[in-house]
């Protein structure tokens, strides 16, 4: 007679223990919440076993390339702590990531810093000129 409840084991036998998704998968992103997500969210009437791993995996990838980023705009400016302007100028300087962020507004990230060229200060080329004349001048 077999265990209630035994899970196919016979005779009730010592139960492994549990390896999620992601470790199978390898993942620091969960799968099984993600999977349980995108059949909440009734994207699709069907959700196959593959659609949440290649998901998280793709959610985990891009976690990682703007929090490298991040902190290398947050070691530029000679900070330990990673904070949303920092992430502002990750995204903002990298050509893609500022293609699928184009519409996002991060908070507390404020802009990039630009000047139009229009804006700065004139450069003529007699102002060099006229030091070396004051130096005769003097002499």
């Amino acid at each position: 007679m077999e265990k209630k409840g035994a899970g196919g084991r016979k005779g009730g036998g010592p139960k492994k223990k549990a390896v999620s998704r992601s470790v199978k998968a390898g993942l620091q992103f969960p799968v099984g919440r993600i999977g349980r997500y995108l059949k909440k969210g009734r994207y699709a009437q069907r959700v196959g076993s593959g659609a949440p791993v290649y998901l998280s995996a793709v959610l985990e990838y891009l976690a990682a390339e703007v929090l490298e980023l991040a902190g290398n705009a947050a070691r530029d400016n000679k900070k330990t702590r990673i904070i949303p302007r920092h992430v502002l100028l990750a995204v903002r300087n990298d050509e893609e990531l500022g293609k699928l962020l184009a519409g996002v507004t991060i908070a507390h990230g404020g802009v990039l810093p630009n000047i139009n060229p229009v804006l700065l200060p004139k450069r003529s080329d007699k102002e060099p000129a006229k030091s070396p004349t004051k130096a005769t001048k003097k002499a």
